[in-house]
């Protein structure tokens, strides 16, 4: 029998040996514990094998019940932690509590009643036996055993029915290991009265307890995150409290920041003129409380320096510095940058390609209109010059609320504001004279139309915006601010501003220029004529921007009867 228990005490103390040879920092206190009593528990069978007197018997059920009544305890804390269900810590005071008093009473036997109320020695084959009479403390100790067996139970089934972050592996082998405990611990004295089986089932535990202990830290990503980063040296951490005090790096902060290695831990980074850049870094931090990250270039590398709180726990204790390499990520960005930066430039060239064939395509259109209609020679292309000097006028008020884009979209509709003309029947566009009333009515349907080209022109175009006004240049030049203009006889701020610049233009140009039914008027008439229109024909607010640019407007049309 001795050499029974001797057997497994010494298996057991091996494989606490091991635990202890492949510990590691992250692994939990409560593994540690149950690696401790075991062996501990372990002492007392073969002690009880060995005893003489009663006293030693005695010692030895002490010994025993102090694995009886905190290991089923500790092991309960470690499923509830494996299985990440928090236990309040007053609930975990209240089982360390009850389990503690009942292992007093125990500590009591041969001196009060508490735990048996009477106990006497007996030999039975060679070997003195303890007769003990259990007391009410004996029974609630069992219950206790149960209920943490119970909560123990209850914890894996909802571990594996609920969380996806706990391992089915260890779910298994803990419900095994628990399951065969709690049998042996209630069922074991009475299948083998005179033969604690407890060792076996003890040795088997921290069997299983140490292939879930192998594979506990792949399942903590944190932890062996950073291991990993630890062994390949790619990240640095420098650490310091609340009074600038030097707490200590690793190597590769010591790599990335090479000032650390002459620091002694504990001294202050304050007096130290080396330490002047990383001081500079935790007052920004505390200036603006949040994650500050620096670049610094060294030669070809560069580094990243991210300065955040040092936690203990829950609770800031200081400052951290991570360190990172990060020449492969900068050199990936600079690349990416050119690629983008050439491929801009690319890109706009090509888009003002497109754009200039575009213009040209549209200039084409207007100018084969224009070349049916024998009233109208150059009246796309002067129309177009009025607009760009009527508008850089009235962009000198902001309160047109008018952009560059605006003027742009503008200067590039107005050669489009005739091309409806290319619905009207020749006989009417070509005719050298004035129109009857019939055939005025049908020059009319020109604006209407021109919409319709314009926007069938237009179709593929991405600027929505230009294509509005574009649209509304061809459509509406013809309406008057009073209402009596066509096609839809719109009035005031109902007139888009384009249409309302553009028939400003129209009309000018029309008055000064020679066609085959009149000659040209003169510059005095033209402009008497456009402002006895402005708030009738025109926006009376176009009035002021016109009669700043009647001298440009006269110098560009006499720059033309020169030319031609």
């Amino acid at each position: 029998m001795t050499l029974y228990y001797l057997t497994f005490l010494i298996i057991s103390l091996m494989c606490s040996a091991v635990y202890l040879i492949q510990w590691k920092k992250n692994y939990s206190i409560y593994y540690t514990l149950v690696f401790l009593l075991i062996p501990m528990s372990n002492i007392g069978p073969l002690m009880s094998s060995v005893s003489k007197t009663i006293g030693e018997l005695i010692i030895s059920t002490k010994i025993t019940y102090l694995g009886g009544c905190f290991l089923l305890m500790i092991i309960m804390f470690y499923v509830f932690e494996l299985c990440h269900i928090r236990i309040n810590k007053y609930i975990k005071a209240v089982f360390v509590i009850c389990n503690s008093i009942v292992y007093g009473t125990i500590l009591a036997i041969g001196f009060y009643p508490w735990f048996y109320k009477r106990v006497s020695a007996y030999t039975e084959n060679g070997m003195l036996m303890l007769s003990r009479e259990y007391t009410i403390v004996h029974s609630l100790f069992h219950v206790l055993v149960f209920i943490e067996y119970f909560l123990s139970i209850l914890a894996l089934i909802y571990a594996f029915a609920n969380k996806k972050d706990v391992s089915r592996k260890s779910v298994y082998l803990l419900l095994f290991t628990q399951s065969i405990s709690i049998v042996a611990f209630f069922l074991g004295r009475r299948v083998l009265p005179n033969i604690e089986i407890l060792p076996v089932v003890y040795v088997m535990d921290q069997a299983v307890y140490l292939i879930i202990a192998s594979r506990t830290t792949l399942y903590d990503i944190d932890a062996t995150v950073d291991e990993s980063v630890e062994k390949q040296g790619l990240i640095g951490f420098a650490s310091f409290d609340f009074q600038y005090t030097y707490l200590g790096s690793n190597e590769a902060a010591k790599r990335f920041l090479p000032e650390l290695s002459s620091l002694y831990v504990d001294a202050s980074i304050t007096i130290n003129k080396d330490m002047a850049k990383i001081m500079s870094w935790i007052r920004e931090f505390e200036n603006d409380h949040t994650y500050t990250v620096h670049t610094a270039e060294d030669g070809d590398k560069y580094y990243k320096y991210e300065v955040g709180y040092l936690y203990d726990g829950q609770k800031s204790v200081g400052y951290q510095i991570m360190m990172t390499d990060v020449t492969q990520e900068q050199k990936y960005l600079s690349l990416i940058n050119d690629y983008n930066s050439n491929l801009k430039a690319e890109v706009e060239q090509k888009t003002e390609h497109i754009m200039m064939l575009q213009d040209s395509m549209v200039m084409g259109m207007a100018t084969m209109v224009e070349s049916r209609d024998n009233s109208t020679g150059g009246h796309i292309r002067r129309t177009s010059d009025v607009v760009k000097i009527l508008i850089k006028e009235i962009m000198k008020d902001t309160s047109w609320g008018i952009d560059e884009e605006f003027k742009r979209r503008m200067i590039k509709a107005a050669p489009m504001h005739d091309l409806g003309k290319i619905a009207v029947d020749d006989d009417i566009l070509r005719k050298p004279g004035r129109f009857t009333p019939e055939e005025y009515e049908k020059m009319k349907i020109h604006a209407a139309e021109g919409a319709k080209v314009v926007r069938k022109v237009l179709a593929d175009i991405d600027d929505t915006e230009f294509k509005i006004l574009a649209e509304n240049v061809a459509h509406f030049h013809h309406e008057r601010w009073d209402g009596s203009g066509y096609p839809n006889g719109l009035k005031g701020e109902g007139i888009p501003l384009e249409a309302r610049i553009m028939a400003v233009a129209d009309v000018y140009d029309a008055l000064v220029s020679k066609r085959c039914y009149k000659d040209s008027m003169s510059f005095e008439e033209a402009k008497s004529i456009i402002l006895d229109g402005m708030g009738k024909h025109f926006d009376a607010r176009l009035k002021e921007p016109f009669m700043a640019c009647v001298a440009k407007l006269e110098e560009y049309y006499q720059m033309e009867e020169n030319r031609a």
